[in-house]
């Protein structure tokens, strides 16, 4: 087994070396550095492919079943066979996906990357256009060749949460429109209007990133295996659970933007610092998949985050930092946190219309990829899709298609990960209320450690021992459901709308 591994560090380290150079791409490099960059991480997508699909390795991976027979203790070899089952996964994938196509969309992405930051920037589709053929071309190239003759989109979900199909995703999302249009509908029609001036106002950047750094050390983030910068599209990257990185954006005028996105990406951030040393560089030592990364961002940003007993705990902290809203009180505040009204932007919608945004993105990749509609149609697809879903219109791309980061870095079958997620977090809160008792207590007083307890012992500490849906039901003692998030989001809209 120890050939493996030692082969599989190696592995690990490159890639840790190509996330610290994309870390610094989306913070601190300057622009003109993006060619040259490309070029970089393409080299070492090189090596990373030249190692996975190499002969040593797979050598290594064939006598590594021999060490099953020397394990007395049954953990011992459950350990060993996960390891051999992650990675010969990997192998697997690397060995039918060809390296020269491997560069190339490493390189692909890097252009793609630059090209959507003037589009978006310039609100002009044709400046992204190009860049965004070529990243569909190249991932229905690695389709084809990770699944022949199967759907291309089937096999690029899968590659974000394993077993992920459109077979297996379309009913989720129609359960869930079934459920949230008609609420939406209903909180429309009560002509109830939240006043969400306690919410506005002027929010100083320097403010608003002391306040997000104290919530987040609240929630038990390490800033000495961590850190927080700027970005134009929020993120969570970590090259080993020592050295987490997460990043934020703000609006001057609305303070919940920068404070959700902390929380959200120091919930991911979470994850890997809680990520178990004994599995560090080994096929075992990250998340299970990313609709459980998904999971506990959105439980903290959620759950945690938008509770009124945290609020209790957190109003005089916002107070602190915000002298001007001193006069507000939580019976003020805490309806402006669960608007519930269709909007543009996913990443600043709210509980009740989240899921659409991503049902949205699902509709229109499924279509991209079998073929229904050409890159050159998105952002009119895109604005048709937004008005049946959610009743709304972009009035630029860069509000409409250009808004999300995700197709300039290839990541075609991501989005359904985060509706995955929010299922996911409603049931493990549930399963947590059920093992800790009364949250709210808890909440109230600022002690989060029990329940970054409980997830460190449920959910991070397991690693990749067992695929993601194993893990839901090890937590929480049943198979996923919808279920504890529809109960969740309609008690708590009823809740703020009257209905």
């Amino acid at each position: 087994m120890l050939p493996l591994l030692n082969l599989w560090a190696e592995i690990k380290d490159l890639a840790a070396a190509s996330a610290l150079l994309e870390w610094d791409q989306e913070t601190y490099m300057p622009k003109g550095g993006q060619t040259g960059r490309g070029k970089v991480l393409a080299t070492l997508a090189g090596f990373q492919h030249d190692k996975l699909s190499s002969t040593a390795l797979r050598d290594a991976l064939d006598t590594a079943d021999d060490s099953l027979l020397d394990c007395a203790e049954a953990h011992e070899a459950e350990v060993l066979r996960a390891q051999i089952r992650e990675a010969r996964k990997e192998i697997d994938r690397a060995i039918k996906v060809p390296k020269e196509l491997t560069v190339a969309l490493a390189e692909a992405q890097s252009r793609g990357l630059a090209a959507w930051q003037k589009a978006r920037a310039e609100s002009d589709f044709s400046l992204f256009e190009t860049d965004l053929a070529e990243l569909v071309r190249l991932n229905q190239e690695k389709a084809a060749a990770l699944n022949p003759g199967g759907r291309p989109y089937d096999a690029l979900l899968d590659l974000y949460e394993a077993g992920s199909t459109e077979a297996t995703l379309r009913p989720l999302f129609d359960e869930l429109r079934g459920v949230l249009a008609p609420m939406i509908r209903a909180v429309k029609e009560s002509g109830h209007v939240i006043d969400e001036s306690p919410a506005i106002g002027d929010f100083p950047e320097k403010a608003q990133r002391a306040f997000g750094l104290e919530v987040a050390q609240k929630m038990g983030f390490d800033f000495d295996s961590g850190r927080l910068d700027l970005t134009t599209h929020p993120f969570c990257t970590s090259f080993n659970h020592k050295d987490v990185r997460i990043t934020w954006r703000y609006m001057q005028d609305d303070f919940r933007s920068a404070l959700y996105g902390i929380m959200h990406e120091a919930g991911h951030g979470l994850y890997e610092q809680g990520l178990p040393s004994r599995f560090e560089r080994t096929p075992l030592g990250e998340a299970v998949g990313l609709g459980m990364h998904e999971s506990q961002s959105r439980l903290w940003e959620n759950l945690v985050g938008r509770s009124r007993a945290f609020w209790e705990w957190c109003l005089p902290v916002f107070k602190k930092h915000f002298p001007d809203k001193a006069h507000i009180t939580l019976d003020q505040l805490y309806p402006t946190l669960h608007t519930c009204k269709p909007s543009l932007i996913r990443v600043e919608a709210d509980e009740a219309t989240y899921n659409l945004h991503v049902a949205a993105r699902f509709e229109i990749e499924r279509r991209l990829f079998a073929g229904e509609i050409e890159v050159r149609d998105l952002p009119a697809v895109w604005d048709d899709t937004y008005e049946q879903l959610l009743g709304v219109k972009a009035n630029s791309v860069s509000d409409g298609v250009l808004q999300d980061i995700h197709w300039a870095m290839g990541a075609f079958g991501y989005f359904p990960t985060y509706t995955q997620g929010n299922l996911i977090s409603s049931q493990l809160w549930e399963a947590m209320q059920n093992d800790i008792g009364d949250l709210d207590s808890l909440m109230r007083v600022g002690d989060l450690a029990p329940m970054r307890g409980w997830l460190g012992e449920k959910i991070h500490s397991q690693g990749k021992l067992y695929s993601g849906s194993e893990l839901v039901e090890r937590a929480t003692g049943k198979a996923l459901t919808a279920e504890p998030f529809i109960d969740s989001i309609t008690s708590v809209t009823a809740g703020i709308y009257g209905l």
